[in-house]
């Protein structure tokens, strides 16, 4: 049997990949994806802060979030198994539309049952993101 930790690992290439198929095919059908409330990207793609199913992460994942975010670069800083429970740190950059740069470093919960992801709690900058994404104002 694959492990938790190999499952997300294995994650993370899938969902490079931009296949919404596939991505979907790693959570199980009532997996729930729960962010920060009113963080930026969100905010930015009028989007839910909490994805329940594996059809509407894999969209996200495959689709929605490259309209805000392009020329992305995960690196992990990170990556913590315990039972079914995976926490990956990262720092994503990307580019924002119109050129602007994006830093930011996350957190992700995982919770894996059987050999699919069953949840994901994302932990953010939420006040760095905004400044990227919108400027000083809030």
């Amino acid at each position: 049997m694959t492990s938790p930790k190999d499952i997300v690992l294995n994650a993370w290439k899938t969902f490079s990949s931009r296949d919404a198929a596939r991505i979907a095919a790693l959570f199980t059908d009532d997996a729930e994806w729960i962010a920060p409330k009113g963080n930026a990207t969100a905010i930015a793609l009028d989007h839910s802060d909490h994805m329940e199913g594996a059809q509407a992460i894999a969209r996200f994942i495959a689709q929605e979030m490259h309209r805000l975010f392009s020329e992305i670069d995960i690196a992990f800083r990170g990556v913590y198994a315990d039972g079914d429970v995976v926490i990956v740190e990262e720092r994503m950059c990307a580019t924002l539309p119109g050129g602007a740069r994006y830093e930011n470093d996350y957190c992700f919960v995982f919770t894996v049952t059987g050999d699919k992801i069953r949840e994901v709690r994302e932990y953010m900058d939420t006040r760095k993101g905004w400044r990227m994404v919108f400027g000083e104002e809030v």
